[in-house]
């Protein structure tokens, strides 16, 4: 078992600059308003709210190399990567209130790198309806949103894939991916290449959403440092309609309840982000209660005190 947290350093990433439509800029201020920090002291945590991060407006401009934004998302993964580490340096345990996914890149490479520091392993639960594995070659919008992943596992422009002077963040066998539902033709192949570990949505229908965790959970190291990087989009848009990129078919409200609850089980969930809320999209902040209420979960709330 790895270390424990009991202090949650809150991280506000008020930007859509990643993004292909506005609005997740907002999304820090929703999960405060919906009381994200209310459900960390509920289960227990002492909560430290560092307030908002603060970088380059969003120009709203085409791609450029294939690229959208990118010196302006790069200042701002770089602005994010000194944060998480500066949390994790003050034993806290860090959450990432985005903002758009493309931030992802600069939480998870502070995390893999504390990690290396630390002697730890790392795993990955990447909760999303996308993939994220594009390439400035695999998708024409530029959108660096759409590819997180494939920056963390080197294949990207430099100044991301090698953040703070780093190499590649991560291995492939280091992620898992749950709900996945919609992946561009290119990128499906090159998803298939690098043999990421994707569970789609047809998975969970065969095999159930416990069958699924216990499958992604079973290789990992027992000491594994567990950071969750949860896309709101991950969620069927029936019960989390606010947010830029929707696609039918995601997991239930019960579904995404049992995948937080299984992973809180595991006692080494280490990290959060929360990604992709677009209040701008929302109806009367729901999907912002939605996503707090799934956090709470991921914490410990259950319904009876169980053994795990």
């Amino acid at each position: 078992m790895g270390k424990v947290y009991r202090t949650v350093g809150l991280i506000g990433v008020p930007t859509d600059i990643g993004a292909g439509t506005r609005g997740a800029g907002m999304g820090p201020e929703a999960l405060r308003v919906a009381g994200l920090a209310q459900a960390f002291e509920r289960q227990g945590l002492v909560v430290h709210d560092t307030g908002n991060l603060s970088g380059p407006g969003n120009p709203w401009l085409p791609p450029v190399h294939g690229y959208r934004h990118l010196d302006e998302v790069v200042q701002w993964n770089r602005s994010l990567h000194e944060a998480v580490r500066a949390q994790l340096q003050a034993q806290r345990m860090p959450i990432v209130l985005g903002g758009d996914h493309c931030l992802a890149i600069g939480s998870v490479s502070a995390v893999a790198r504390h990690c290396t520091e630390q002697g730890r392993p790392l795993g990955v639960f990447w909760l999303d309806a996308h993939t994220d594995f594009n390439t400035a070659a695999l998708t024409p919008s530029g959108n660096l949103h759409g590819m997180p992943v494939a920056c963390l596992c080197g294949f990207g422009p430099d100044a991301l894939v090698h953040l703070e002077g780093q190499g590649p963040a991560l291995e492939p066998s280091q992620l898992r991916m749950i709900g996945i539902r919609s992946v561009d033709p290119g990128e499906r192949q090159f998803v298939h290449q690098a043999g990421l570990d994707v569970y789609d949505m047809r998975s969970i229908d065969e095999l159930g959403m416990r069958g699924v965790m216990q499958a992604a959970l079973a290789q990992l190291p027992a000491e594994a440092h567990l950071h969750v990087s949860f896309d709101v989009d991950f969620l069927d848009p029936e019960i989390a309609p606010g947010v830029g990129t929707t696609v039918r078919g995601g997991p239930t409200w019960r579904e995404a309840q049992l995948c937080m609850e299984m992973l809180a089980d595991t006692g080494r969930v280490g990290s959060l982000d929360i990604m992709e809320l677009n209040p701008a999209l929302d109806i009367h902040n729901r999907t912002a209660e939605v996503a707090v209420e799934l956090v709470e979960s991921l914490f410990g709330k259950s319904t009876l005190v169980r053994q795990t």
